[in-house]
């Protein structure tokens, strides 16, 4: 029997997955926050550009509001909304569940223990996500990555689920290459380790790449990288192989964050523009208080230090205040904020 699958949160890479699931022959349903865009996909379909093709196809879009005259119940749900809006997702989408249903966080941060905690840990799968996707315009989506470069790595967030990972690997097959991940927390922790270094960079304004460039940008990403790592490994976090790495690749390297950055910036290329950015030229908030926040927060309960990270969301908050602009000369208000006593 066909399982129906449904996407909570359809912005760009929302889009991206569900694109590629109904392109193969999935039961989809989108649901979103964002009105012009579901009345774009009702009226002429989702149009996804990749670096070398596009893909267009007539998808079954629903306002959120609409979810309660729906009448329908769903056996996949994958949450991809922003961090900060994963617990009260959850708690939307959990009475249109199925009695087996799984549910999967494809968002960054530590919010797979939330939605456990809200639909139940026998329901819920981990999930890392390597996706890059840019959303200007509803119903248009530039994906950066393609399908060979895209990566999932799922794991069980209990032994029982584990038999159940093949459901939701079969599925996402057809967006990006898939690992089965033992200790999926830690390799979660590993992407926000990630994801802090290059929070770094968008305060330049720039491209990563592009940011790189600017004297001190890569070493005050790489401190980002630094503290977070200090942060998970004093959870209890292991070092796990992420975005298709190798656990040879990762232990074998003394240059383990510079490895990670250079891998996520030389698959992504010059001219994406990430997702922080992205909501910064939205004039929407950011995930960096749930990355580099949750760095520093995590390592201040342990009478550690994180001015770096702490620097970042600091500048980041006042962009988005609108009291900074998004431009490389914040890089030098960064680098006087750390000289300071």
């Amino acid at each position: 029997m066909t399982k129906k699958i449904a996407v909570l949160g359809t912005g760009a890479n929302g889009s991206c997955i569900s694109a590629d699931l109904v392109r193969d022959g999935h039961d989809v349903t989108m649901i979103d926050l964002w009105p012009a865009h579901v009345e774009a996909m009702r009226k002429d379909g989702l149009r996804i550009t990749f670096p070398t093709e596009e893909l267009h196809v007539e998808v079954d879009a629903q306002h959120i509001c609409d979810l309660c005259s729906l009448n329908r119940s769903f056996d996949i749900v994958l949450i991809c909304f922003k961090a900060y809006d994963t617990r009260w997702a959850a708690e939307l989408i959990k009475p249109y569940l199925n009695e087996n249903a799984i549910v999967v966080g494809m968002q960054n941060g530590m919010m797979a223990s939330d939605i456990a905690e809200i639909v139940g840990p026998n329901r819920s799968i981990g999930c890392v996500v390597e996706l890059a996707s840019e959303m200007f315009e509803p119903g248009q989506v530039t994906r950066t990555l393609d399908r060979s470069k895209a990566w999932f790595g799922l794991g069980a967030l209990e032994k029982s689920m584990v038999a159940r990972i093949p459901e939701i690997e079969t599925v996402l097959n057809s967006v990006g290459k898939i690992s089965i991940i033992d200790n999926v927390q830690s390799a979660k922790w590993m992407k926000l380790v990630v994801n802090a270094m290059g929070a770094g960079s968008t305060i330049t304004g720039l491209n990563g790449n592009d940011a790189m460039k600017l004297p001190g940008m890569r070493e005050i990403m790489l401190k980002c990288g630094e503290e977070a790592l200090q942060a998970g490994q004093a959870q209890g976090y292991t070092i796990e192989p992420i975005f298709g790495l190798t656990k040879e690749e990762i232990e074998g390297s003394n240059r383990l964050l510079e490895m990670l950055l250079d891998n996520i910036f030389s698959a992504i290329g010059t001219t994406s523009i990430d997702m922080i950015r992205q909501d910064h030229m939205k004039g929407r908030f950011s995930e960096v208080d749930l990355i580099n926040g949750c760095v520093v927060e995590e390592n201040t309960k342990r009478g550690l230090t994180s001015p770096v990270n702490e620097v970042v969301v600091s500048i980041t908050q006042r962009i988005h205040s609108g009291e900074l602009k998004m431009e490389p000369g914040n890089l030098d208000i960064a680098k006087q904020m750390l000289q300071a006593p």
